[in-house]
């Protein structure tokens, strides 16, 4: 007898879905800047944010746990680089709003948690398996 196995797709993925949140959050932040502005941080920062849904399903479509933690790892530090420095660094020189500085740091703290929860998911799973 065939089992049916469901699994859930990566849009579904909470941790996805939040990455896709803060990326639309960074674009809207990075579409206000001026040419001067984008040259200085905000490429940086655009590009940052968004290779954390990229690292997110990269990670998804690899098979051992290793190397998807491997690209899970370099979402989270992709994290750390457009919010914790670009993000904080052009609230801090008053690029941005505190308010639009707010809204994108709920939504990454949010997808810290739920990163670290996936990582250590994976994990977990591996060690069941033994």
């Amino acid at each position: 007898m065939e089992e049916n196995k469901s699994y859930i797709k990566l849009e579904d993925l909470e941790v996805y879905q939040l990455s896709r949140a803060l990326s639309k959050k960074a674009w809207t932040i990075y579409s206000k800047l001026n040419w001067h502005m984008k040259k200085i941080m905000g490429d940086q920062f655009i590009e940052s944010s968004d290779s954390i849904g990229a690292n997110i399903a990269e990670a998804y479509g690899r098979y051992h746990y290793l190397d998807r933690i491997r690209f899970l790892y370099n979402s989270r530090g992709s994290k750390l680089e457009s919010v914790n420095h670009w993000l904080s660094l052009m609230q801090e020189r008053g690029v941005i709003s505190e308010e639009e500085f707010k809204e994108a740091k709920e939504i990454a703290e949010k997808l810290a948690v739920k990163l670290n929860n996936y990582i250590k998911s994976i994990y977990n799973s591996k060690n069941d398996l033994k």
